[in-house]
């Protein structure tokens, strides 16, 4: 019985050296992969910037064209809003002022005549009754 205990694992003497040398290729392959990926990691990155690069100085310029291009559209209807402004701003004020002949309600410059009007007129009044003249006069 002795003989077969020999030949069990647990009693194999070169196990322990067995075992910490496949732990350590283990550990070593690890670290390999690990450099490997990191280099491989960077050129990966540095190959994307380099083709992020190459297209954003493809593309600006197109960009750049569509942003101009944009912009004269935006500029064309600003213009053209500020035009229809204008006019509904007159159309609207042609508006009010008729509906306030309508009730009767006379613009400022419309009432600034009248009382022109009659402060002549008083003082033709006063002339023909012989009153002296007022100092606003």
């Amino acid at each position: 019985m002795s003989e077969h205990d020999d030949h069990k694992p647990e009693t194999d003497p070169q196990l322990h050296g067995k075992i910490k040398d496949s732990a350590r290729q283990i550990w070593l392959a690890g670290l390999g992969a690990y450099t490997k990926a990191e280099e491989d990691a960077g050129k990966f990155f540095d190959r994307l910037v380099q083709e992020g690069e190459q297209l954003e100085s493809k593309t600006r310029g197109v960009v750049e064209k569509h942003v101009k291009s944009v912009e004269d559209r935006v500029e064309d209807v600003r213009e053209k809003a500020t035009g229809t402004w204008d006019k509904l701003e007159n159309l609207f004020d042609q508006r009010v002022s008729g509906a306030l002949r309508r009730l009767g309600i006379h613009r400022r410059e419309e009432i600034e005549l009248l009382e022109k009007r009659i402060d002549a007129l008083e003082s033709e009044l006063r002339e023909l009754r012989g009153e002296p003249r007022s100092e606003e006069e």
